[in-house]
């Protein structure tokens, strides 16, 4: 399978989901972007650890990390490998005991703990053309601000106002839903919005 590394580029609120939010993944070596709607649970597993707060007690994902540790296991790296039916699908690569084990997770858990433990994150090819989108030559040029944004009082996740880059990803993400319903006059409606975004200048 070919496989193309990537790394976190933000983490916002999306319109396209009440209370869930859209992690962008980059292209490490490439210009192409990639969105994933996740819950707000993982969205905030993962912006605590990059900002480095630490909760008082262990969420699930340093659970997991720990439990693998204190079995001798070593997470090599995670892979968006599927996408089916409007939902990506990942594996979670250990070594353990000279092993190598695979194991189904979510995306949204599998890069939660691979912002644990350092791990390198991958997406397969046929995914990344199937869901990733190029953005324009201005948006390409200037890195997005990452939006973590937390409240340690309150421990929640907030977003800062979304770039144009953000609002593109979100849309893509709500016309593979509209394109898998078969709604296709919505589709079109976005696929518009899309255009004139990538065509406009902010």
């Amino acid at each position: 399978m070919e496989k193309v590394q990537v790394e976190i580029l933000g983490l916002s609120s999306s319109p396209s989901a009440g209370g869930a939010y859209a992690l962008l993944l980059k292209e490490t070596y490439g210009v192409r972007r990639l969105p994933i709607i996740i819950g707000s649970f993982e969205a905030q597993s993962i912006a605590l650890e990059i900002e480095g707060i630490k909760p008082p007690r262990p969420l699930t994902h340093d659970l997991m990390k720990n439990l693998i540790d204190n079995l001798g296991g070593t997470v090599n790296e995670i892979i968006i490998d599927e996408l089916k039916e409007n939902t990506f699908y990942a594996k979670i690569i250990i070594e353990m005991s000279g092993m190598t084990n695979e194991i189904d997770a979510r995306p949204s858990d599998a890069i939660a703990l691979a912002v644990r433990t350092d791990a390198t994150i991958f997406v397969a090819e046929d995914v990344m053309k199937a869901a990733a989108f190029v953005p324009s030559g201005e948006e390409a040029e200037g890195e997005l601000d990452e939006t973590f944004d937390i409240s340690p009082e309150e421990n929640e996740l907030t977003s800062k106002p979304k770039s144009k880059e953000t609002k593109i990803a979100s849309l893509m993400s709500k016309l593979r839903e509209a394109v898998e319903k078969e709604d296709y006059e919505r589709a079109a409606k976005l696929r518009d919005e899309i255009n004139r975004l990538k065509g406009s200048t902010n």
